[in-house]
């Protein structure tokens, strides 16, 4: 004894600790129609698990990021066959908002993560939530010590680099597009990318753009915001706020134009108007990263979730799928992972 303390195994704290905080953490199938995203890798079940905790996962549930159940259990998980086993967990880690038969098998008093996005997070299951005092978290509201978002920026990152790849794609022929190459080639003029918004998004997306070739320009209200985009690319580009004369003359020439404003922290909401489309080049490509929160361009903006996430209006090509960190799950399940993790 020391001072009335009394001393005690390093091993046996570890032990203690353990006992005292341990939660039964749930990770159910994602049952949104084409979700494959999932909140946790085998990797990191396994070092929740070795802390103390126990992991209980729905059958298949890793399947859509191409990890079998085997993997997970390896790593110290419980594979459980029904949904309402997962559901009865402390803590229910998903993806996608809980559907109101999902709020229903949760018990009272645990704590749900997921996104938010409210224009799919039906009202039975606010209604559910609130009536079993379920604790309910949003990714997109998750802030560090910094001030920042770190699983959103984590998921702007993901969705800002797969933007670029995916553009590349709908610029070809076989996609209805104008039929060329991103960034050209020796003889042949780059194609020419404009990019609102200089947040997470949009400054990788403007790296991946440079990096095969094209022409890149960046437009944002934040000069700040600006000037540490080129200070993070490392060379100087084409940068302006929103001055219209400016950024009427960038439209007239893009092919490709992707709208990334919906930066947490901003005050404010831009909304691309509709006449600004309409001069466009036909055959180009407008790419809306911000579908999720209702969209960055007045043609996309208010469309019914029946509608086609992909069209054409005024001869210019409209892609406005949600959620595109879902084309690249597993890389996406690995960043929630370390960012839920570090957390």
């Amino acid at each position: 004894m020391q001072g009335g303390t009394a001393y005690i195994p390093q091993e046996l704290l570890k032990e203690l600790t353990k006992v005292h905080n341990r939660l039964v953490i749930g990770i159910p199938c994602e049952r949104a129609e084409g979700e494959k995203r999932l909140a946790l890798t085998p990797e990191a079940v396994e070092l929740l698990c070795n802390a103390g905790h126990h992991i209980l996962l729905e059958t298949s549930a890793g399947l859509g990021i191409n990890y079998p159940d085997n993997q997970y259990a390896e790593c110290g998980a419980q594979i459980v066959d029904t949904p309402a086993e997962v559901f009865q967990a402390d803590v229910i880690l998903k993806i996608m908002p809980p559907l109101p038969e999902e709020v229903a098998l949760m018990k009272s008093r645990s704590t749900l993560f997921s996104l938010m996005q409210l224009h799919q997070f039906p009202r039975e299951s606010y209604e559910g939530l609130i009536y079993k005092k379920i604790t309910a978290i949003a990714y997109e509201l998750l802030t560090g010590h910094d001030g920042h978002y770190p699983v959103m920026n984590t998921i702007n990152e993901i969705e800002g680099t797969a933007a670029i790849t995916i553009a590349s794609c709908f610029l070809s022929s076989m996609q209805g597009g104008k039929g060329v190459l991103l960034g050209g080639i020796p003889g042949v003029p780059p194609t020419e990318i404009v990019i609102l918004g200089a947040g997470t998004a949009g400054m990788v997306a403007a790296r991946a753009a440079l990096g095969m070739g094209a022409i890149v320009k960046v437009f944002d209200e934040d000069i700040n915001k600006l000037r540490d985009l080129q200070k993070a690319l490392g060379q100087t580009l084409f940068t302006s706020n929103f001055q219209p004369k400016v950024l009427h003359n960038a439209f007239l020439t893009a092919d490709v134009v992707i709208g990334a404003m919906g930066d947490m922290s901003s005050r404010r909401r831009f909304v691309v108007a509709e006449e600004l489309i309409q001069i466009m080049k036909r055959g180009a490509l407008v790419f809306d990263l911000q579908a999720n929160q209702g969209g960055s361009f007045e043609t996309i903006c208010g469309l019914p979730l029946s509608a086609p996430h992909v069209f054409e209006k005024y001869g210019v090509l409209h892609y406005c799928k949600p959620s595109i960190s879902n084309y690249v799950a597993r890389t996406t399940a690995m960043a929630f992972s370390n960012s839920l993790y570090l957390c």
